[in-house]
Protein backbone atom coordinates (compact mmCIF):
# COMPACT_ATOMS: atom_id res chain seq x y z
CA UNK A 1 0.00 0.00 0.00
CA UNK A 2 1.40 3.67 -1.14
CA UNK A 3 1.61 6.13 1.76
CA UNK A 4 0.32 9.45 1.30
CA UNK A 5 4.03 10.78 1.32
CA UNK A 6 3.97 8.34 -1.94
CA UNK A 7 1.46 9.91 -3.29
CA UNK A 8 2.00 13.96 -2.97
CA UNK A 9 5.43 14.25 -4.82
CA UNK A 10 5.67 18.35 -4.36
CA UNK A 11 3.96 21.88 -3.57
CA UNK A 12 3.56 23.54 -7.27
CA UNK A 13 5.01 27.07 -6.60
CA UNK A 14 3.71 29.39 -9.20
CA UNK A 15 1.35 33.08 -9.48
CA UNK A 16 -1.30 31.14 -10.72
CA UNK A 17 -1.19 28.46 -7.75
CA UNK A 18 -0.28 31.31 -5.28
CA UNK A 19 -3.44 33.08 -6.37
CA UNK A 20 -5.43 30.35 -5.52
CA UNK A 21 -4.26 30.02 -1.94
CA UNK A 22 -6.53 32.53 -1.18
CA UNK A 23 -9.33 30.52 -2.00
CA UNK A 24 -8.23 27.66 -0.31
CA UNK A 25 -7.14 25.86 -3.47
CA UNK A 26 -3.84 24.32 -3.10
CA UNK A 27 -1.82 22.81 -6.21
CA UNK A 28 0.35 19.73 -5.86
CA UNK A 29 2.80 17.34 -7.88
CA UNK A 30 0.99 14.16 -7.29
CA UNK A 31 1.88 10.52 -8.23
CA UNK A 32 0.79 9.60 -12.18
CA UNK A 33 -1.58 6.50 -11.42
CA UNK A 34 -2.95 7.96 -8.20
CA UNK A 35 -6.70 8.75 -7.94
CA UNK A 36 -8.75 11.30 -6.60
CA UNK A 37 -9.79 9.79 -3.50
CA UNK A 38 -6.14 8.60 -2.59
CA UNK A 39 -5.23 12.01 -3.37
CA UNK A 40 -7.87 13.79 -0.87
CA UNK A 41 -7.04 11.46 1.41
CA UNK A 42 -2.98 11.78 1.55
CA UNK A 43 -3.77 15.71 1.92
CA UNK A 44 -6.04 15.20 4.93
CA UNK A 45 -3.41 12.51 6.24
CA UNK A 46 -0.36 14.78 5.39
CA UNK A 47 -1.63 18.78 6.62
CA UNK A 48 -5.01 17.66 9.07
CA UNK A 49 -7.10 19.50 6.69
CA UNK A 50 -10.66 18.82 5.06
CA UNK A 51 -10.92 18.19 1.55
CA UNK A 52 -13.83 19.32 -0.27
CA UNK A 53 -12.65 18.23 -3.60
CA UNK A 54 -9.80 17.25 -5.93
CA UNK A 55 -9.22 18.14 -10.03
CA UNK A 56 -6.93 16.31 -11.44
CA UNK A 57 -4.98 17.06 -14.96
CA UNK A 58 -2.11 15.20 -16.60
CA UNK A 59 0.25 17.56 -17.85
CA UNK A 60 2.23 16.60 -21.05
CA UNK A 61 5.60 16.54 -21.81
CA UNK A 62 7.27 19.57 -23.99
CA UNK A 63 9.56 19.07 -26.53
CA UNK A 64 13.03 19.44 -25.83
CA UNK A 65 16.38 20.01 -28.25
CA UNK A 66 19.73 19.55 -27.11
CA UNK A 67 22.11 20.01 -30.79
CA UNK A 68 20.65 17.04 -32.94
CA UNK A 69 19.23 15.51 -30.57
CA UNK A 70 15.37 15.68 -29.82
CA UNK A 71 13.21 14.29 -27.22
CA UNK A 72 10.45 15.11 -24.37
CA UNK A 73 10.19 15.67 -21.17
CA UNK A 74 8.38 13.54 -19.00
CA UNK A 75 4.76 13.62 -18.40
CA UNK A 76 2.94 14.25 -15.32
CA UNK A 77 -0.03 14.76 -12.55
CA UNK A 78 -1.25 18.02 -11.04
CA UNK A 79 -3.85 17.73 -8.67
CA UNK A 80 -5.63 21.05 -7.56
CA UNK A 81 -7.11 20.25 -3.73
CA UNK A 82 -10.06 23.01 -2.73
CA UNK A 83 -10.51 22.39 1.34
CA UNK A 84 -13.72 23.08 3.13
CA UNK A 85 -14.61 26.96 4.34
CA UNK A 86 -14.75 25.14 7.74
CA UNK A 87 -10.93 23.44 7.06
CA UNK A 88 -7.91 25.39 8.55
CA UNK A 89 -4.88 26.77 5.81
CA UNK A 90 -1.87 24.67 5.09
CA UNK A 91 0.99 26.67 6.58
CA UNK A 92 3.81 25.82 3.99
CA UNK A 93 1.74 27.71 1.79
CA UNK A 94 0.53 30.74 4.24
CA UNK A 95 4.77 31.39 4.54
CA UNK A 96 5.00 31.81 0.94
CA UNK A 97 2.59 34.99 0.39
Amino acid sequence: MRTAQDIILAPIISEKSMDGTEVKKYTFKVLKDATKPEIASAVETLFGVEVENVHTVIVPGKPKRRGVTEGYTSEWKKAVVRMTNESKTIEFFDGMR
